[in-house]
């Protein structure tokens, strides 16, 4: 899983600045919490066009994640970005005094679709696109929010696995708290991923490099020491989230179809 770090961020930068170009964009914005995946992001995209060509929001559900919030200020100042902090918390308790729930995972889907929401608001005001900041770990497994936090214009990060992610962050530098903190989407107190997957990401991504990029069979993967439980939960994982990275299915009715036979690359010759 050892990769060349300097050349993907070469790469991943090189990918920032033409893609944004591609799509007649000129800025980009993403959500920063203060986590490993946004923070990469956002060094990776102030490389890519400079700092005022990138705009962060800030968007705390009341003081849930006051550290998060803390380490995203820190790095919004020490990128030189502009920032915006917005409290999401009005909306999202309205919704859920006329919606009540005990499901904390309900809450914090809304949590992320609102914060999408409102990305996608800044991005139509300030004519900015959206940075994605899903890893490859999350988008395999589907830990994330469709149309929430797995919503994006383009996504630099979805090709990394966590583990790979921050090792990337080790050579940009970032902030050595954000390094070793417990990655965790913010979403009830206590909250972590690693908790809530059930296993490291250390482990989850070996496994899922296995299974992925060097297209073991799950079997082989279980002969070379690996838990049968969480081989055979993993594949589940994968499977049951495959929608949340497939365009939505669409009925063919004429004889080119957008997803089936309309298949041009958007910057096809004009």
């Amino acid at each position: 899983m050892k990769i060349n770090v300097s050349l993907a961020i070469k790469a991943l930068t090189g990918f920032i600045r033409e893609e944004t170009r591609k799509a007649g964009f000129h800025q980009v914005i993403l959500g920063l919490s203060g986590g490993l995946d946004s923070t990469v992001c956002a060094y990776l995209a102030v490389m890519a066009l400079k700092p005022e060509k990138v705009l962060t929001l800030i968007m705390p559900y009341g003081d849930l994640d006051k550290e998060g919030v803390s380490q995203a200020r820190m790095v919004a100042g020490l990128l030189k970005v502009k920032s915006r902090e917005i409290d999401i918390s009005p909306q999202i308790d309205t919704y859920f005094a006329a919606y009540p729930t005990d499901n904390p995972v309900l809450k914090g889907n809304k949590m992320a679709r609102e914060r999408m929401s409102i990305l996608y608001d800044f991005s139509a005001r300030e004519k900015a696109l959206i940075l994605g900041t899903s890893n490859k770990t999350e988008l395999l497994i589907g830990y994330g929010t469709i149309h929430g936090d797995m919503a994006c214009g383009i996504n630099p990060m979805g090709d990394l696995y966590k583990t790979q992610v921050r090792e990337l962050g080790r050579q940009l530098k970032i902030p050595e708290e954000i390094l070793a903190k417990k990655p965790t989407a913010g979403l009830w107190p206590g909250q972590t991923d690693e908790g809530e997957i059930g296993l490291t990401y250390e482990e989850l991504d070996r496994i899922l490099y296995l299974l992925v990029d060097r297209r073991r069979k799950p079997e082989e993967i279980i002969k070379a020491g690996f838990e049968r439980k969480k081989v055979w939960r993993i594949v589940e994982m994968i499977k049951k989230s495959e929608f949340k990275r497939k365009m939505p299915p669409v009925a063919k009715i004429s004889a080119r179809t957008v997803g089936h036979d309309f298949l041009y690359p958007y910057d096809w010759d004009k």
